[in-house]
């Protein structure tokens, strides 16, 4: 047994997400009020039997043990895997963290701090860091909040910092892999010179880089430090760091442009806000926010930029949600009608008034930053209003515009009460019948149940790893020409996270070395047993037949345990509030289609099973079922 095994052996789901969320025992299952979105009906089980969890409400999503870990403590599946190993008593083995690179990191996390304490000594201290005083001074930033963000000032000196760290004793090849020196033409030099700077860390405090703003007309106004193997400004959000609880606690994350409008926030109690780093979010920072809520507001300047800035996060949000989106059942009256992507992400808008940033308006009126966020409105509301006002709707032409750009963004929306409000709002401001939008929505959103190679609903994740996703992993290991069909496996596909974690690498390269980078370390031994993996010696046809089979049985294996789960949920919400008549109907009729569609793929595995084995070679692909 691994140490990911054992640590998943030696720890029972219920008992874990027992300690964040209240359990109520529900037949053979456990359930609770979803604790990733806001709910009234619980929707939210966990199986003891297969050691998963998963939400059958807003979300969609599900997994084992270590991505519940993952999620709601917003950690990597490393960091999430050491918390649960010191909770499990299980020592994680040299071979599963490797102490060379850690070592290597841990010495950029330690010149980036001394570069830090460097720039806070100047500013307090130096004669040059007279200009940085002054200007935190006009922007009413007191000592106390300067010591607690750890402000600083690059001097203008070339080799201040490199001699600095120098003496410390890092190297410059340290110096230059922490993106703190710069070579030129002159050698060595420091990135920074004659800024204030800001510390930029990670939710475990650790500094990776720095931003720093000119005080002068120089241009740029802001850089940050370039891309190294602990600073990615993609995938980093200013003050997550303090923000990272009071995003939890509150269940909402305020994303401003700038670092001063994000230390104002904090400084005034609100502790929600994060700034972006560039003038737009990215999808990485938008999962980044995701794994500890699902309610994001954007509070930009009212201003054209701000506005553009609005439409992009948007756009980032829908290509994210697409990224990491779930596929769930859309119900008619007559049951399971088909099948959709749905986007996990509240996003909203907070509308600054003209000519006030953040930082203004919160040192104004604090009251008033707080009416603003809690009014902030629907990214929908914005949409529509922006793609009505830049339209000439007394035309036909511009109606049809507006319904072709606004129709799509509907498409990830599954409640119907939402969008039966945005098509009433829709229609009346198209001139289109309502019927007809709804008709035109219904053919973006909906997928045939049948549709080939897709899978047909979120899965509920085992957390000891299933032989069948074993092989399955195995033969695009040992297959090279089959690596390219493993992006059109959908995450969904695998219930434990090594194993997903594995499918990704196998997505992000194709070759064989590439996918062992793109792991984590701890799950080498992981991919090593993988990549042995025993099965007969396949001709490249035959792999490609036993890829199939293996795909199919595992989507039989998620839709039999979709309707285990949804049968005991339905049965439950019976038993609690005596459902009967057409609702009753409803649901005989949604339990009949799922029996009908595992009969189905009952027949397409023997269908299939009879064209493998007539085959050449007679392929058996030995996946336990």
């Amino acid at each position: 047994m691994n140490e990911i095994d054992e640590i998943k052996a030696r720890l029972d789901i219920v008992d874990v997400i027992g300690s964040y969320v209240h359990l109520e025992k529900a037949g053979r299952t456990f359930k609770s009020t979803c604790p990733f979105h806001s709910e009234r009906t619980p929707s939210f089980i966990v199986s003891p039997d297969r050691q998963s969890w998963h939400c059958f409400g807003a979300c969609g999503t599900g997994g084992d043990v270590i991505s519940f870990v993952m999620r709601k403590e917003g950690l990597e599946f490393p960091e999430a895997l050491r918390m649960l190993a010191v909770r499990a008593g299980v020592r994680l083995s040299e071979k599963s963290i490797s102490h060379k690179q850690d070592g290597e990191l841990q010495r950029l996390y330690a010149a980036n701090e001394a570069a830090a304490a460097y720039y806070r000594e100047l500013l307090i201290n130096s004669r040059g860091g007279e200009a940085a005083r002054s200007y935190l001074e006009r922007r009413r930033v007191g000592k106390q909040v300067a010591d607690a963000f750890s402000l600083g000032y690059a001097g203008q000196e070339w080799e201040g910092l490199l001699s600095r760290l120098r003496g410390l004793g890092f190297t410059d090849a340290e110096m230059i892999a922490a993106g703190l020196v710069l070579e030129g033409e002159r050698g060595l030099h420091d990135r920074f010179r004659g800024r204030l700077t800001f510390p930029i860390r990670d939710t475990r405090g650790r500094v990776l880089g720095f931003g720093a703003r000119a005080l002068d007309e120089s241009l740029p106004k802001y850089i940050n430090t370039s891309q190294t193997r602990v600073f990615d400004k993609s995938a980093i959000l200013y003050a997550m760091d303090r923000a990272r609880e009071g995003i939890r606690r509150e269940g909402l994350a305020v994303v401003v442009e700038g670092y001063m409008d994000a230390i104002a926030a904090h400084e005034n109690g609100f502790d929600t806000v994060v700034a972006q780093m560039g003038t737009a979010l990215t999808s990485r920072q938008v999962q980044a926010l995701k794994r500890l809520t699902s309610v994001i507001v954007l509070a930009l300047d009212a201003d054209s930029a701000g506005n553009q800035a609005v439409l992009r996060g948007h756009e980032v949000v829908r290509e994210a949600g697409q990224d990491g989106s779930q596929t769930v059942p859309v119900l008619g009256w007559r049951g399971l009608v088909g099948y959709q992507q749905t986007i996990d992400v509240d996003l909203r808008v907070a509308s600054l008034p003209d000519g006030r940033d953040p930082d203004d308006l919160i040192r104004a009126d604090a009251n008033a930053w707080r009416r603003l966020i809690d009014s902030a409105r629907p990214v929908l509301d914005y949409r529509l209003e922006a793609a009505a006002a830049s339209r000439d709707l007394s035309e036909p032409r511009g109606r049809s515009q507006l319904v072709q750009e606004f129709l799509p963004l509907l498409s990830a929306v599954t409640d119907p009460v939402v969008r039966a409000h945005y098509l009433q709002r829709l229609s009346r401001v198209s001139l289109t019948p309502e019927d007809q939008l709804a008709g035109a929505l219904q053919g973006l959103r909906v997928r045939p149940a049948g549709r080939e190679a897709q899978p047909v609903v979120p899965v509920l994740a085992a957390s000891r790893s299933d032989p069948r996703e074993d092989f399955l992993l195995a033969l695009l290991l040992r297959h090279s020409e089959l690596r390219g069909l493993a992006d059109d496996l959908p995450e969904e596909l695998l219930w434990s996270a090594e194993n997903r974690k594995v499918l990704a690498a196998l997505k992000q390269d194709h070759e064989s070395e590439g996918v062992s980078i793109h792991v984590p370390e701890e799950m080498a031994g992981h991919l090593e047993r993988l990549s042995e993996h025993k099965m007969p010696s396949f001709e490249p046809s035959e792999a490609r037949q036993a890829l199939t089979d293996c795909r199919l049985r595992l989507e039989r294996r998620n839709l039999e345990a979709e309707k285990q789960a949804i049968s005991a949920l339905l049965a439950d919400r019976e038993e609690e509030v005596g459902i009967g008549g057409a609702e009753a109907e409803t649901n005989d009729r949604t339990k009949e289609l799922l029996d009908l569609q595992l009969r189905d793929m009952e027949t397409g595995l023997k269908l299939h099973g009879r064209e493998t084995n007539s085959g050449s070679g007679a392929v058996e692909t030995r996946t336990n079922g």
